[in-house]
């Protein structure tokens, strides 16, 4: 914004302001519209808001009769019906709110909704404060039709520590009921992320009560963690298991450098030591592009990304689509679509019985760059609809289908 000072002194005031309330009409224009439509490379999308005013949403689960839950990273659980109507949840626990900390990612078990409700558990993960410190921790209540019950505290990673960033905390389940769960590096000690002995910059495999599987990967290694399925990975915030099994992330780099990973049993992913980013105050690479017995990344995203929310495509009103990946951006305001193909197979990486195929990105196209502003999460309903949250202060849950001609 750049004001003249040879105006006088009134009119540079005038000026000034009437150049902040455009500058704030422009920031929260994206977010007044109830509605846009927006062309693709095979069809055009109707987006509508469903609800508005929600306070930096961080993640979204389906409840069986049509409503929906999203966690605030304000430390609330809010429960919304399919005409936008918010009720925020009570007894969920206090949340460190510093920095990136709070309510993080909610989940519901697989089989919520069957069997008499005895598995009606959502799972949600948090920020635990402990003084100045904090660290990321799970945890499960048992749904009510309208509240929740008592919060059982399933899982806390071993040590807390500061600053109050890369938690990770995105949580998928595995096709034999075991719980996927990633935690950052925590932002101080990088090297953290190669540390057996620590949880963070790491991906952990749960059993739905939170304990440890006894097929893990390290179970037999007294110099790992036993909760440990990957590591070398420095805060992955977009998490999916696809309808294969596999298990994909997206992770953020430092200054640009942002991944798409294929998560295996046993793995490394580097971070620190390999990484395709720059550091934050030189621009310099931070370490190597690749070193043996670490994985590279199927894909690196284009410029800062900043990943957050990723899903697979299996919906018939995208038929387009199918089997395609979407991954949401935070500083980039990105949706985009990435089209995944097989090359062959890869043994070449295999620490354990796990076989991997060569992936490789066949197509990409940005959906969205920008109509939405932040975009935290990203998830398929049962219906089919994709459904899209915002991270703002006033951030909104959105709803995208097919425009039917």
């Amino acid at each position: 914004m750049a004001i003249s000072h040879c105006l006088p002194l009134g009119r540079r005031i005038t000026s000034i302001l009437l150049a902040l309330i455009g500058a704030l009409a422009i920031n929260t224009a994206v977010y007044a519209q109830s509605s846009l439509s927006v062309a693709t490379q095979h069809f055009t999308l109707n987006i509508e808001r469903v609800a508005h005013g929600l306070n930096h949403p961080w993640s979204l689960a389906f409840l069986p009769d049509g409503r929906y839950l999203v966690s605030q990273r304000s430390g609330e659980l809010v429960l919304i019906d399919q005409q936008g109507n918010q009720q925020p949840l009570t007894g969920m626990p206090n949340v460190s709110t510093q920095g990136q900390g709070g309510l993080l990612d909610i989940t519901l078990h697989p089989s919520f909704g069957q069997a008499g409700g005895q598995n009606d558990w959502i799972y949600f993960t948090w920020s635990k404060p402990e003084g100045n410190q904090s660290r990321t921790a799970l945890s499960r209540a048992k749904w009510q039709g309208d509240s929740i019950g008592a919060v059982e505290h399933l899982f806390e990673q071993d040590r807390a520590s500061a600053p109050g960033r890369h938690y990770g905390s995105r949580l998928a389940w595995l096709e034999d009921g075991t719980l996927l769960m990633s935690i950052g590096d925590r932002g101080r000690d990088p090297s953290r992320a190669q540390a057996r002995d620590d949880h963070a910059g790491s991906t952990l495999r749960l059993t739905d009560t939170g304990g440890v599987p006894d097929d893990n990967p390290f179970i037999d290694d007294p110099n790992t963690l036993d909760e440990i399925y990957t590591l070398g990975n420095r805060n992955i915030q977009g998490l999916t298991v696809l309808s294969n099994g596999e298990a994909w992330a997206t992770e953020h780099g430092p200054r640009t450098g942002d991944e798409l990973n294929q998560l295996l049993a046993g793995e490394n992913y580097g971070w620190p030591r390999v990484s395709r980013g720059n550091d934050y105050t030189t621009n310099q690479p931070i370490g190597k592009d690749s070193l043996p017995g670490m994985r590279d990344p199927v894909h690196v995203f284009q410029g800062r990304f900043a990943p957050s929310g990723l899903t697979q495509v299996m919906s018939d009103i995208f038929p387009e689509w199918q089997g395609h990946l979407l991954a949401g951006g935070l500083a980039s305001q990105q949706l985009v679509r990435l089209v995944l193909a097989e090359t062959g197979q890869d043994t070449s990486y295999d620490n354990s019985d796990t076989t991997a195929k060569n992936t490789e990105i066949i197509g990409r196209e940005v959906v969205l760059s920008g109509e939405l502003g932040r975009l935290r999460d990203i998830r398929q309903a049962p219906d089919g609809a994709l459904y899209l949250l915002t991270d703002a202060p006033q951030g909104s849950l959105h709803r995208l289908n097919r425009q039917q001609p």
